[in-house]
């Protein structure tokens, strides 16, 4: 399904998609986009990989937010979802969760052994 708009052609680092999940059953709504261009347009602050996540009556669980980053990152990328303080917290879609990676610096990780 294209959303007028959003539509994109192959090799576009931006899209809106349906993707069926399986073992669920539902369609997820997810919208992704790279900040390649960000860094020549915004700088390097905005180069950012995004994925969101969205369903029409809930919020997306942990075995379909892990399907979609899947789908968009290879097995050994570390992405994030974030939890910001709540003066900078903009919520524009109640059933909505957002992957992230930036793409000039590694995410800081715990050592593996602390990460059940």
């Amino acid at each position: 399904m294209q959303v007028p708009g959003y539509e994109s052609t192959y090799g576009d680092n931006f899209g809106v998609f349906l993707i069926p999940h399986t073992r669920t059953g539902v369609r997820l709504r997810v919208m992704a986009q790279s900040g390649t261009n960000s860094r020549d347009d915004l700088g390097d602050a905005y180069a950012w990989d995004h994925v969101s996540v969205s369903l029409p009556n809930r919020i997306p669980n942990w075995t379909e937010m892990a399907f979609v980053k899947s789908i968009f990152w290879a097995d050994d990328e570390t992405v994030m979802q974030l939890h910001v303080p709540l003066a900078e917290h903009r919520n524009l879609h109640p059933n909505c969760l957002h992957l992230w990676k930036p793409l000039n610096e590694r995410i800081p990780m715990p050592p593996s052994e602390m990460v059940a």
